[in-house]
């Protein structure tokens, strides 16, 4: 195996995010509120980037950056703080970073986005993408011609799906799965993608159309199924208090594939997945809350729950004796710009 290949190949769409907590309630028009809480950093595709970096693998990230503060400040945290390889990457003249707030409200949160296509396409920037062991990737209506090409280089395939605006939930899309290694939707888009009534029901029409099938249920934990393997796994959310949900689910994609790429038992990756996704939602935005090394080892160092203790009592074999440095959780305001 050639040890120079990426563990994981990404692309996507960029986001600077500004998050917003403590809210209340949700603002009303013409009035103004106050929120205990802000943090800014990173978003869209780099919620994936920075949580598998974070898990030391060596992440590929094909994206296109504004000629603006927003894009600058981006790439230095990606590349220059987290270490992702930005090679595939460009930065557009004249094009402006799509900038995100994010109105943090209970368990959930609200958005609001400016922004524009980007001048490249994934396919322009991937182009024939390099060999990488696993790609994770948000599958969309319109198939990516790269996707097909990194499949056939042997790339294990990891799709998630967004939110269909139109909630026709085609079920065209699923069509894309026999290139997938795994499919990991939430049970929302999995019951309508698949036209059922139940996650359980969503997973079972999954499992004969993806070798491993894994449905997120939120506050209800994730189920999952194993083809290859013929294991199958359901394990409970921890109750853990929501500051910021935002990029959860991408942080337990990127979770999962990193225990995948461990050769971890089904139960395991589902069980650190959920973990992790738990522990970020307790900092602010998406990338920069993704817990890594660092922030599972404190937590396993820290529990005190005899039940939690039994059920993941497997960390105490899979944490690396150096779990390495504290993580950088998102600032309050980016610091200074040295050329705008």
């Amino acid at each position: 195996m050639d040890d120079d290949r990426p563990d994981v190949l990404l692309t996507g769409l960029l986001f600077y995010d500004l998050v917003l907590t403590g809210l209340g309630r949700p603002p009303t028009p013409g009035e103004e509120i106050w929120t205990g809480g802000m943090g800014c950093g990173p978003g869209g595709i780099a919620n994936l980037a920075v949580a598998a970096a974070r898990f030391g693998l060596r992440t590929s990230l094909a994206t296109v950056f504004g000629d603006d503060f927003y894009g600058e400040y981006c790439r230095d945290v990606l590349d220059g703080q987290e270490g992702v390889d930005l090679s595939l990457s460009r930065t557009a003249d004249g094009w402006h970073t799509p900038v995100t707030v994010s109105l943090a409200h209970g368990a959930d949160r609200a958005l609001v986005t400016h922004g524009q296509e980007p001048p490249y396409s994934q396919d322009t920037l991937m182009g024939d993408p390099p060999e990488a062991l696993t790609a994770l990737v948000h599958i969309e209506a319109e198939p990516r011609a790269w996707l097909a090409k990194a499949a056939a280089n042997g790339t294990q395939i990891y799709a998630d799906v967004g939110w269909d605006p139109s909630q026709e939930w085609s079920r065209d899309l699923l069509d894309q799965l026999s290139l997938c290694h795994a499919f990991l939707p939430n049970e929302t888009e999995a019951m309508a993608y698949t036209r059922t009534d139940s996650a359980v029901a969503a997973l079972g029409t999954l499992s004969e159309l993806v070798p491993v099938a894994v449905v997120t249920r939120g506050g209800d934990g994730a189920i999952a199924v194993d083809q290859t393997t013929g294991e199958y796994a359901e394990v409970p959310a921890l109750d853990i208090d929501v500051l910021d949900a935002t990029g959860a689910g991408d942080v337990f994609g990127a979770s999962f594939v990193a225990a995948s790429l461990g050769g971890w038992p089904l139960e395991e990756r589902l069980r650190f997945a959920v973990l992790s996704a738990g522990l970020s939602v307790r900092h602010h935005g998406g990338a920069l809350a993704a817990p890594g090394w660092y922030g599972v080892d404190r937590w396993w160092r820290s529990l005190t729950d005899p039940e939690l203790k039994r059920a993941y009592g497997f960390l105490a074999e899979r944490l690396p004796d150096d779990p390495g440095p504290p993580v950088e959780y998102a600032p309050v305001t980016p610091p200074n710009s040295t050329s705008h």
